[in-house]
């Protein structure tokens, strides 16, 4: 623990308490010899008289004596302790600190408090059961592990944390799990979905960041969670630090995700001038330039969806990319890519087949996402496939689902490699 430097010594609040033990005493002794001579002069003895004056003097000697003793005698113990913290901390002094093992300390009590401040007590263990025997090493244990250990009650409270887990606590007083899941169902909502249905389950997570507005150091855990209904621990949450191998990751995705944002600006204001360009020269060009413009524009488009794609990449990377479901058709969702898809296979001279009934079922997808799929389908379709050749988009249903194909008479992939296409 850090001392402020500012502030007082253990040797000043020393001199202080004897100064303030010395005054009292003075007081209290000045009180008794006032009170003395009194009850002396109201019996009749003169305060011009020897025998005043003997009395009180013999009653000051025996005061200061009684008083030097009841100093030394109440300001022991405070002067051993101020030694054992003086030499835990690490000031400068002349006194022995006392040694815990002393046994007129053991005899006393003071033994404890010794140890205490040294850092090693350790209670007296009364016989307890086989299952309280273990508690307060494993306690010990668990704080020294890197791995967070939580346990939840029946309520979802925490009734146990090791020091290792990242949790904070409300205004109510009660402590919570201070992660942020992002777009992830929590570990409460994860509960309250199963706890009605199962009697045992478990769940992992990846990448689970602290909450930055509560925690400022960045920690990134996996975190496994155990579910029992019924038992005394019901819910056991182990939080493993990767904090060491994904925040370099994290650094990395913030690198790219810049680089991205800053080349999205320059090819915005290009895609726009192609625009200008093309609509003001629409019908007065000559030759070959309608399609070397079409080609800088296809160009333009292809490098803004890969710089959309990166982007895409690193929030799902951090989890935080966002899908939202709305009904829709997929007829629908191709329509707002299909200008663009046509002319890439025109510019790159293939001819493109679209196949997409009109009265196929309703589906719930995010639009966006769902267009960037199939138009880097396309892409990779019209790349790959030989100049003339044909690529057919087509939907159909099957089952409960509508699956969206896209082939094309390109060279292929070996078999062995499909496999690892998707995992």
């Amino acid at each position: 623990m850090a001392i402020d430097p500012k502030s007082k010594t253990l040797r000043e609040y020393k001199q202080y308490y004897y100064q303030k033990v010395i005054l009292v005493l003075l007081s209290a002794n000045a009180c008794v010899i006032l009170g003395l001579a009194t009850t002396l002069h109201l019996t009749g003895l003169s305060i011009s008289h020897l025998n005043f004056w003997i009395i009180v003097l013999i009653t000051a000697i025996l005061q200061i004596i009684s008083s030097i003793s009841i100093v030394k005698i109440i300001t022991a113990p405070l002067n051993k302790i101020l030694a054992a913290l003086s030499h835990k901390i690490g000031e400068l002094t002349t006194d022995t600190p006392p040694r815990p093992n002393d046994k007129r300390y053991e005899k006393t009590g003071f033994k404890t408090a010794l140890q205490a401040i040294y850092g090693d007590y350790q209670p007296e263990q009364k016989p307890a059961s086989d299952n309280d025997k273990p508690k307060f090493p494993l306690t010990r244990a668990l704080n020294q592990a890197s791995t967070g250990v939580m346990i939840l009650n029946s309520n979802q409270k925490i009734i146990f944390a090791n020091s290792a887990a990242p949790i904070s606590r409300n205004a109510k007083g009660e402590d919570f799990l201070a992660l942020d899941f992002l777009n992830e169902p929590s570990i409460s909502d994860w509960l309250h979905e199963i706890s009605n249905e199962k009697i045992k389950a478990e769940r992992r997570w990846q990448r689970i960041s602290t909450n930055p507005d509560i925690i400022q150091k960045t920690r990134i855990f996996d975190i496994v969670v155990s579910f029992e209904k019924g038992a005394a621990a019901e819910t056991v949450i182990f939080l493993i630090d990767k904090s060491e191998g994904y925040l370099p990751e994290e650094e990395d995705l913030n690198f790219i995700s810049f680089a991205a944002h800053e080349l999205r600006g320059p090819i915005t204001v290009i895609r726009g001038y192609l625009d200008i360009i093309n609509e003001e020269f629409s019908g007065r060009l000559q030759g070959d330039e309608q399609q070397l413009l079409d080609r800088l524009v296809v160009s333009s488009n292809r490098l803004s969806s890969y710089i959309d794609n990166i982007l895409n990449v690193a929030r799902y990377d951090r989890h935080h990319l966002k899908v939202y479901l709305l009904e829709d058709t997929v007829a629908n969702i191709y329509a707002s890519i299909a200008d663009d898809m046509q002319l890439r296979a025109s510019t790159q001279h293939r001819m493109l087949s679209v196949n997409i009934p009109d009265d196929l079922p309703t589906v719930a997808a995010d639009h966006g996402s769902i267009g960037e799929v199939i138009g880097n389908l396309i892409d990779n379709a019209i790349k790959y496939s030989f100049e003339g050749g044909s690529v057919t988009v087509s939907a159909e249903k099957k089952g409960d689902f509508v699956e969206v194909s896209v082939a094309d008479n390109g060279i292929g992939m070996p078999a062995n490699v499909v496999d690892n296409l998707f995992w």
